[in-house]
């Protein structure tokens, strides 16, 4: 039965996660265009905003790249430039300083949403859940630090990158066994984010697609008018 429910967890339900986001966000996409926003409040409060936002978006943005590239990159590709020991170290190091960060940012963002009245009142059930998911995602990442830090071999490591590049490859035989002989915040931590990539679609975390990248090398300056008040103010009623 634990074998069966393994399976289920590590194999199966990795395939339908980033299948529903992937379909979910194109159907989104091209059904509800006017819902693809991150809907901000900062109109209605800008206190907490800023500092929790770039706090939360910085540590984020390290998460996912570190995320990405230590777990997809295969051992034989950076094995001549870094040992596997000193790419746990250096994961471990640079994870908890994004992560802390992320977590002061996202805890901020939560205060602001859930003790603000007029922003309370304008959220929605999905947006007060996507920030708890993600905290409580980010604390699971918080807690595996000082598990890593018992296995100095990287085997942990080494493990959780095999299982991740077998289930991208469609090379899914033992990649159950691969997480299920890990410690519970690994599961967990794997298994809550499986889950955010399934809400995906339905939440307002589908913004980062439409991240406004290309304002970095846009030509020229945009022209911005101000419309003289003064002149308005002086011009005479219609008659006069």
């Amino acid at each position: 039965m634990s074998d069966y429910l393994n399976t289920l967890l590590f194999t199966v339900y990795p395939y339908v996660a980033l299948a529903i986001m992937i379909i979910g966000s194109i159907l989104r996409y091209d059904r509800e265009p006017y819902t693809w926003r991150s809907g901000s409040s900062q109109l209605l409060r800008r206190k907490q905003l800023m500092w929790g936002s770039v706090l939360f978006h910085i540590g984020i943005l390290f998460l996912f790249l570190g995320h990405s590239v230590g777990l997809l990159t295969p051992h034989s590709v950076y094995e001549h430039f870094i040992t596997a020991e000193a790419k746990q170290l250096l994961a471990i190091v640079a994870g908890s300083i994004a992560g802390v960060l992320c977590f002061i940012g996202l805890t901020m963002l939560i205060h602001r949403r859930f003790f603000d009245p007029r922003i309370r009142v304008t959220s929605t059930f999905a947006d007060n859940a996507i920030l708890v998911i993600l905290w409580v995602q980010l604390a699971l990442g918080l807690i595996t630090v000082p598990y890593s830090l018992q296995h100095e071999d990287a085997n942990v490591m080494l493990a959780l990158s095999e299982w991740a590049q077998r289930i991208l490859t469609l090379r899914i035989e033992g990649t159950a066994e691969l997480v299920a002989a890990q410690a519970w915040p690994y599961q967990a931590h794997i298994l809550l984010g499986l889950t955010i990539f399934l809400i995906f679609p339905f939440s307002r975390l589908v913004h980062m697609f439409s991240a406004p990248i290309r304002y970095v090398w846009r030509p020229g300056y945009q022209v911005v008018r101000e419309r003289n008040r003064r002149a308005q103010q002086t011009r005479l009623p219609a008659g006069e």
